[in-house]
C-alpha cells in the first residue's frame, strides 16, 4: 500500500469522517462461536496461495490451522488483499489477519499486533555470473537493478545506490523473467521468498546475497484494537508454537529454507 493511500486509511479508521470500527469479537465470542476468522492474501506465494485444488493453502494458512486448533475451534479463512488486510479486521470481517502484516508504527495506530512470526529480510537477487556481496557493489552506473514498482526498497535505492539504473516492472513474477532473461543484473528486495520463486528457472544458477546492514522487519498476527483477551492470548499460543519448533517447521515447508533471522521467543510480551 502507498503511504498516501495509508493516510487515507488511517484517517477513516481513527473516525476523521468515517463510521466507527465495529466492535471486535472477544476471545469468550470467537470460544462461543466455535471458530477463528483469519484473513490471508493468496496472492502471496508461499505465505498464502491458491493450490492445484483452487483451495487456499500454504504457510500462513497452516499456521492459521494450528492456531484454530490450539483454540479447539473451527478455522475460516477469508481472502483479502493487501489494501483491505486492515480495514476487514477494523470492521470485524476477521477476528485477526495475516497476509504479510508487517509491524510498522502506522499501522499500529490502528490494529493491535502480537508479538512477531516471523522475520522479513532483504538482500540481493541476482545470478552466480555477477560478482555483487554487498549492497555498495550495486551502486554503479554499470548496474541495472529490477524492482517491483511501488515496494519500499525503491526509496532505499534512490537514497543510496543513486549511480544505479533503475527499471521498473509491476510485479514479482515480470521481476524474476528479466533477471532469468538478463535484462537487468540484480535486484535488492524481500528475499524471504524467492527460493520458492525462483524454482520455476531450473536451468538459472541464482544468487541470493543477505543484505543484515540493511535491517529487519517482523510481521504479527494483526487484531483490533483494543482486542487484549484474543491478542494475549495469541502471544501465549506463540511462545508455545515457537518453543514447540511448530512455526519453524511449517516455515522451512513453504520456504523452502530456514528463517534468515531467527525470531527472538520469550514468555514476556
Amino acid at each position: 500500500m502507498t503511504m498516501s493511500r495509508f493516510a487515507c486509511l488511517l484517517a477513516a479508521c481513527l473516525g476523521l469522517g468515517a463510521t466507527a470500527p465495529a466492535s471486535a469479537r472477544s476471545l469468550d465470542d470467537i470460544l462461543k462461536a466455535g471458530e477463528l476468522r483469519v484473513g490471508v492474501n493468496p496472492t502471496l506465494p508461499p505465505r498464502a496461495l491458491f493450490n492445484e485444488k483452487n483451495e487456499i493453502d500454504g504457510f500462513e494458512p497452516e499456521l492459521a490451522k494450528a492456531v484454530a486448533d490450539k483454540l479447539g475451534v473451527k478455522l475460516t479463512l477469508v481472502q483479502v488483499g493487501s489494501p483491505d488486510r486492515i480495514p476487514f479486521v477494523v470492521a470485524d470481517k476477521v477476528d485477526v489477519v495475516m497476509g504479510a502484516m508487517s509491524r510498522t508504527s502506522e499501522r499500529a495506530k490502528v490494529i493491535d499486533f502480537t508479538a512477531p512470526i516471523h522475520s522479513e529480510n532483504y538482500g540481493i537477487v541476482t545470478t552466480d555470473a555477477k560478482p555483487f556481496a554487498k549492497l555498495a557493489d550495486l551502486n554503479s552506473e554499470s548496474v541495472t537493478l529490477i524492482q517491483v514498482r511501488g515496494t519500499t526498497a525503491i526509496p532505499f535505492i534512490q537514497k543510496n545506490l543513486p549511480k544505479a539504473k533503475l527499471v521498473l516492472l509491476d510485479n514479482y513474477n515480470d521481476r524474476d523473467r528479466a533477471l532469468a532473461q538478463g535484462r537487468g543484473d540484480a535486484s535488492f528486495d524481500g528475499i524471504d521468498a524467492v527460493a520458492y520463486r525462483l524454482k520455476i528457472f531450473p536451468a538459472i544458477k541464482w544468487k541470493v546475497v543477505a543484505t543484515p546492514e540493511y535491517g529487519v522487519s517482523y510481521s504479527s498476527f494483526g487484531v483490533a484494537k483494543g482486542n487484549y483477551s484474543l491478542r494475549d492470548w495469541l502471544n501465549i499460543a506463540l511462545y508455545e508454537l515457537h518453543t514447540a519448533g511448530t512455526v519453524e517447521a511449517i516455515w522451512e515447508k513453504w520456504f523452502l529454507k530456514p528463517m534468515d533471522t531467527k525470531v527472538p521467543v520469550t514468555p514476556y510480551f
